[in-house]
């Protein structure tokens, strides 16, 4: 019998865990053709979301929970799953109860011999106007910096093999992108159709910061483009700048035009280009700066303790 793997980010979430995990547990053992193990990885929130993972795993020894010494991000804790799985087929979801445990088998009966990789699709998503923003902008991001497919939409709810596992967590750079390791990794992909949830309990985690934090990573992980980006705007402003030096001189010379002072649109232009200058300098400083981290060696995360395989805690906190 195939062992399923459920991956699950942990973060202010002490009070939806149980009917996550319940769900789980009910679905799989009601299809009976498999058996389930349930990875929760706690990213050390201010709450009671790893007492309540403690509390679990008495009742369930199948809920193997991770415990991280700071706030590493979801990106983080999902590696941090992914090196404790030991199923054949690892399901990523979230902790909220958004991404459905009920629909599961959607995901992994549609995983034929030409599909390492099922990604839930919501007709309907359920998040506010920002977040769908954030998740947009991470799309694009995603077709253009890594070549995923255009019409493949990459969400937290997937089922993937466990080869594709294995290879994404060989990855140890401190700013992991999970999207981009997967697309790296195989070109077989599918979509299928869920039913997005609303929020039980709370609001998501995600703030501007960290969707900022997010993008940085796929724009400098994985692509050179967006320094290419910034040789070509480079470029084209070198040369729009001497062909109006050209524009003046001539007017100057030949057609002895008297040239106005001008110093507000000089200023301007001058702030502008300086402004996208920095911009630029600053794309080379993220990418350097990631470097010098990534040789520095970094942590991707760090574990501060995890549940005893027994099936009780070996600290609580």
């Amino acid at each position: 019998m195939q062992l399923l793997s459920f991956v699950i980010p942990c973060y202010h979430s002490a009070a939806t865990l149980a009917a996550v995990t319940r769900q789980i547990r009910e679905t799989v053992r009601a299809d009976g053709r498999y058996q389930y193990e349930i990875i929760l990885v706690n990213d050390n929130p201010a709450d009671d979301t790893w007492r309540e993972i403690c509390r679990l795993k008495q009742e369930d020894p199948q809920i193997f929970g991770i415990c991280m010494s700071r706030n590493f991000g979801q990106a983080s804790a999902l590696m941090a799953g992914y090196r404790h799985v030991h199923g054949d087929i690892v399901v990523s979801l979230d902790d909220d109860g958004q991404t459905p445990p009920a629909e599961m088998f959607r995901l992994i009966d549609a995983m034929d011999e030409d599909t390492d990789v099922v990604y839930a699709s919501y007709p309907s998503k359920h998040h506010s106007a920002f977040r769908n923003f954030g998740s947009k902008v991470n799309d694009w991001m995603a077709t253009w910096l890594m070549g995923k497919p255009k019409d493949l939409y990459m969400a937290s709810y997937y089922a993937a093999r466990r080869f594709i596992i294995d290879e994404m967590v060989k990855c140890d750079n401190p700013f992991p992108y999970v999207d981009g390791l997967a697309v790296r990794s195989t070109c077989r992909f599918k979509n299928i159709p869920i039913d997005h949830q609303d929020r039980t309990e709370g609001e998501s985690g995600y703030t501007f910061a960290k969707l900022l934090r997010l993008w940085l990573n796929g724009f400098t992980a994985f692509s050179v483009k967006p320094l290419r980006v910034a040789t070509v705007m480079g470029m084209v402003f070198s040369l729009v700048g001497f062909l109006f030096a050209v524009i003046v001189v001539v007017r100057k010379i030949i057609l002895l035009d008297a040239i106005d002072a001008g110093w507000s649109s000089i200023v301007a232009i001058v702030l502008l280009l300086d402004g996208i200058l920095m911009m630029m300098l600053g794309l080379v400083g993220e990418y350097v700066g990631r470097m010098y981290m990534t040789m520095n060696k970094s942590p991707q995360y760090v574990i501060r303790t995890t549940t005893a395989a027994a099936g009780t805690p070996e600290t609580e906190q």
